[in-house]
């Protein structure tokens, strides 16, 4: 796996040979030639293949469990969000502001969020990257390379049902 920058200049996960066979073959001690598995996905019987819904719903809501965290998503995805929440009988989009890259044994995660007011930015951001990390790597057998997190609004909760309660501080 090799780090390459994206336009944006940080590094996103690209596996240095997709098309690398299932198994890995290592001398042991004694000069033998042994199969050994590649990882949890990609194994002597087969491979198994995560889609990026799947990395995404478990990345939103490992988000959404840490404390400090009002909503995903930049000011567009939320006001969609908004809309298909009053459609009876719609579901919740779990992936609403989380998009990631999934390679074979690694994905990167971008996440885009509203902070709860009072929140300390900083350790927020750690709580949510710790927590996705946590539950993407045990669920998915993948390796996370990076969260990035980009705060979008900080949640104001003045009271105003007018406004849904939402206001913004920028």
């Amino acid at each position: 796996m090799t780090q390459t920058p994206n336009p944006t200049g940080t590094h996103r996960a690209q596996d240095e040979d997709s098309s690398s066979t299932a198994t890995r073959r290592d001398r042991d001690g004694n000069g033998k030639v042994e199969q050994r598995a590649d990882g949890p996905l990609v194994t002597s019987k087969g491979r198994t293949s995560i889609a990026d819904t799947v990395v995404s719903k478990i990345a939103g809501v490992a988000t959404r469990e840490v404390s400090g965290v009002h909503s995903l998503g930049g000011g567009a995805a939320r006001a969609v969000g908004a809309i298909r929440e009053r459609i009876p009988g719609s579901r919740t989009n779990h992936s609403q502001g989380v998009s990631v890259e999934v390679g074979e044994r690694q994905a990167a995660v971008d996440i885009d969020l509203v902070a709860d007011y009072g929140v300390a930015i900083a350790d927020l951001a750690a709580g949510v990257r710790r927590n996705v990390i946590d539950a993407v790597e045990s669920m998915t057998g993948l390796q996370v390379t990076e969260v990035n997190i980009t705060v979008h609004d900080v949640f104001l909760d003045d009271g105003d049902d007018s406004d849904n309660g939402q206001s913004r501080v920028e």
